[in-house]
């Protein structure tokens, strides 16, 4: 139980110090969601948008004389010292001032990155609620973070987080897991946009940037990605298959075409429509006993049993994985092993030479998960270093785009940092 001991750091006057960069949605949530809590605080919040971070400090119910508005480190430290909270738009604030962990969550693979590594350096755990840059270089950050004793983890309110609890819960207890995964609640749209998904936005009080993302399959491609690094799993088939399906159909569907389901192999990741916004893991066990007892405890007659999680609470279950890993040194889920899967851009529409790629979620690029091999022998570019960079040739819409066709954003934090990964690894 973690209750007990963030009662124990209420009484004793020190609550989980976290320092926040990007108070967008996630952020906002998070810092909301901490103030009702014991035992843990917002101390420190981010945002590039000058008075956003006091303003979501502020709607969380802080009282605006505790809040200290600066950009100076210096004084974001001392002010923390002094038990006061920071607004600031300059992320260094956020692992040099005396927090217990660093948050990001701006959804910019680059600053995701970036904040990581530096917070790294500075002796932060970090909670990395940005699941494209952990797609692109976690296997180097999480070397990195081993390397400074401290905790580099993603959250258990993200899919890859609360996938990997219900992994962790059948692999443990030696059950086989075939496949595990994500629901997706939007119609596949390869070709979304901010603009064509604008009114969608604003009816859900969403970024179209961010919704953009969701509808064209790269955040479920990146979330896969990160949870099949993990564990060591592939997608199938490129992109995965994306059924539809109900959960009571997941032990049925997710299972090989040799017994009446879609895969071809084993030890994958899927996604679903209909089960959104729900996770799944699905097994199998041989042992007639435990066939019996599955079969008695109403899990379904087998060969193989679905574990469905209905929902993920993103932001507001992040506190539960800060506390893990401040007061356990926990992770929820990191990639200690070389990747298995990557994410790769391709191309939205047709793109001519000398056009820049816009982020995720934009105009330019979707997501398409594949299998490290498959990705290493086509030269394909990792989706999240593709952001800044300029298409050298053309390109085709729904053409893989290969590192030879574009020159990418040397200045990117995240470019030299999976570069360096690539080196570790012995890709380069």
């Amino acid at each position: 139980m973690l209750l007990p001991e963030l009662k124990e750091r209420q009484r004793q006057g020190d609550p989980i110090k976290v320092g926040i960069v990007g108070a967008g949605q996630m952020g906002e949530g998070l810092v909301a969601q901490m103030e009702g809590m014991v035992g843990m605080r917002a101390f420190v919040v981010c945002d590039v948008v000058p008075g956003r971070a006091t303003e979501v400090l502020i709607s969380a119910g802080v009282k605006p004389d505790l809040i200290v508005e600066t950009d100076d480190p210096d004084v974001g430290a001392q002010a923390v010292a002094e038990g006061r909270r920071v607004a600031t738009t300059t992320p260094d604030v956020a692992w040099l001032a005396p927090v217990d962990i660093t948050v990001e969550a701006t959804g910019i693979p680059d600053v995701g990155a970036w904040v990581a590594y530096q917070a790294i350096l500075h002796g932060r755990h970090v909670m990395q609620m940005n699941v494209e840059a952990d797609a692109t270089v976690g296997y180097l950050l999480r070397k990195m973070a081993d390397s400074a004793g401290v905790v580099y983890t993603l959250t258990s309110g993200d899919e890859p987080g609360a996938t990997m609890e219900l992994y962790d819960f059948a692999a443990s207890l030696g059950f086989e897991v075939i496949c595990a995964g994500k629901g997706k609640n939007n119609p596949l749209d390869r070709t979304a946009t901010p603009e064509s998904v604008a009114a969608a936005a604003a009816e859900q009080n969403m970024n179209p940037k961010m919704l953009a993302s969701f509808v064209d399959g790269t955040k479920t491609m990146v979330e896969m990605t990160s949870f099949a690094n993990a564990v060591g799993f592939v997608p199938d088939v490129p992109g995965m298959h994306g059924p539809a399906v109900s959960p009571s159909e997941l032990a049925t569907t997710f299972v090989p075409r040799s017994d009446g389901g879609i895969l071809e192999r084993t030890g994958v990741v899927e996604y679903g429509r209909g089960v959104a916004p729900g996770v799944f893991v699905v097994f199998r066990t041989e042992h007639p006993k435990l066939v019996r007892d599955l079969e008695y405890l109403s899990m379904g007659p087998g060969p193989y049993w679905a574990l469905y999680r209905p929902y993920h609470l993103t932001s507001l279950e992040t506190p539960h994985s800060i506390a893990r890993a401040v007061l356990r040194n926990e992770t929820v889920i990191a990639t200690t092993t070389p990747p298995t899967a990557e994410s790769v851009a391709v191309a939205k529409r047709d793109l001519n030479e000398g056009e820049k790629i816009d982020g995720l979620g934009g105009f330019t690029v979707y997501g398409m998960i594949e299998t490290v091999e498959a990705a290493r022998a086509g030269d394909m570019l990792p989706l999240g270093v593709a952001p800044g960079a300029t298409v050298t040739r053309p390109l085709k819409a729904g053409e893989v785009i290969t590192r030879d066709a574009v020159e990418v954003d040397e200045s990117l934090a995240i470019v030299h940092l999976r570069r360096l990964q690539d080196m570790q690894l012995g890709w380069d």
